[in-house]
């Protein structure tokens, strides 16, 4: 019978909502957070010249990608592949960093969706972007 109450009274609590994107905070100031954007700082004046070639491109999911290699010989190639190799993994880290900073892992969707949609907005007019079709078209 114990049991029971117990049960009932757990199942009566209400469910932690997941958080929504308008809740995030984007400008935190942990350690981890302030690092990461440092380091995101440092590397977009190299990725700029790409963007601003159409070369590289803003993914649907907020990541950077190699849209159009075909004016690029080898040596440009490599270097915008690792520019986004080294691009990537530090968007990630900031998404994970941020939903740290709000209390935990179960922050990172919404900590995700809310930055993609600041990486959309503070995209370039001209710079290209991928819809969720994976279609890609000039930001206007």
């Amino acid at each position: 019978m114990k049991r029971l109450l117990l049960l009932l009274a757990f199942l009566a609590l209400p469910a932690a909502a997941a958080p929504s994107p308008d809740q995030v905070n984007l400008d935190l100031g942990t350690p981890p957070v302030v690092i990461v954007k440092h380091s995101l700082a440092q590397r977009a004046s190299r990725l700029v010249r790409f963007y601003d070639a159409g070369i590289i491109g803003l993914g649907a999911d907020g990541m950077v990608k190699l849209r159009d290699a075909s004016r690029l010989n080898l040596a440009q190639r490599q270097i915008a592949e690792k520019l986004i190799d080294n691009e990537n993994p530090d968007r990630n880290s900031l998404i994970y960093a941020l939903a740290e900073g709000h209390g935990g892992q179960g922050w990172e969707p919404a900590v995700r969706a809310a930055q993609i949609q600041r990486w959309k907005a503070q995209w370039h007019s001209g710079w290209w972007v991928e819809d969720a079709q994976g279609r890609w078209s000039i930001k206007p």
